[in-house]
């Protein structure tokens, strides 16, 4: 197994939503705001390149929408999911498998584009892909809450059926062949699921938004998109100790600067340890 970062851009957000109930005097200690309150994040992806399969963890947000849509977001950086995709040697076409670790815009939006550029007709990006979710996941995602209905777009969502390149994967089992296993969460949303693969004698575990960033390690630090606060602080308590246990080697996708990070128990509870890219492994 080889894994590979995958960077697909920036993006901003509100820091009062990323870290919910936290004082901004707080946050913006990790997290510094711009004269908008808004907060840079990434939309780091992983490619795990194993025997004649190359599966991509979650695409970035796309480029199909609108400009008032992306106006909310301000994206920016030198990197594309394209881009990133070609300096490591591959193209679209080469990706086997895309593992969606959740249906919100800024992990699965770039699984599906714009043909020829023309917005009126979609196509799947990676066109030899199986595109993977659960099905407790989908049933929610095409019906979506009123909370979580601006995250969940129809256009990034159906035409993966459409194509007939959707396939779900079994939550009693979660495990993805013989490849990885699987954790999953329902804080953030329902039945998010989080890789977690054996790497150079590592155990590395994506995180996706059950730890967006190396500033939402305390606990309180949740975010307020997340569904369902309180089961995040649980689910959070549990997977942070169970890593500070085990030293896992936590893949983040959104910190605007850390790749990878690992934490221990303190007295104050767990906290960060270290933090490093993943090619340091």
């Amino acid at each position: 197994m080889k894994l590979h970062v995958i960077n697909t851009g920036f993006f901003k957000l509100d820091g009062g939503a990323m870290f919910g109930v936290v004082p901004k005097v707080l946050w913006s200690k990790s997290n510094p705001a711009d004269e908008n309150n808004l907060c840079t994040w990434a939309m780091r992806c992983l490619l795990v390149e194993l025997g004649d399969r190359l599966i991509l963890i979650d695409n970035g947000i796309g480029d199909k929408q609108d400009a008032r849509f992306f106006s909310h977001y301000y994206l920016h950086g030198d990197m594309s999911l394209e881009s990133s995709l070609q300096n490591k040697g591959f193209s679209f076409k080469d990706i086997t498998d895309n593992f969606l670790t959740h249906l919100h815009f800024d992990h699965c939006g770039g699984g599906v584009r714009y043909r020829n550029g023309n917005p009126d007709k979609l196509e799947m990006t990676f066109p030899n892909a199986v595109y993977w979710s659960n099905n407790d996941h989908w049933k929610w995602a095409i019906k979506p809450n009123p909370r979580e209905k601006a995250s969940l777009l129809e256009e990034n969502i159906i035409p993966m059926q459409e194509s007939g390149q959707l396939k779900f994967l079994d939550l009693n089992e979660k495990k993805f062949g013989t490849s990885f296993e699987f954790l999953t969460a329902d804080g953030h949303t329902d039945k998010q699921m989080l890789p977690k693969l054996n790497y150079r004698g590592r155990t590395v575990v994506f995180a996706a938004d059950l730890l967006p960033s190396v500033g939402h390690i305390p606990l309180p630090y949740v975010m307020g998109y997340d569904i369902r606060p309180l089961i995040t602080l649980e689910e959070k308590k549990t997977f942070l100790e169970e890593a500070a246990l085990n030293n896992y080697v936590i893949f983040l996708e959104h910190d605007p600067i850390n790749e990878c990070c690992t934490v221990k128990m303190t007295e104050k509870g767990v906290r960060l340890d270290q933090t490093f890219s993943l090619d340091e492994l």
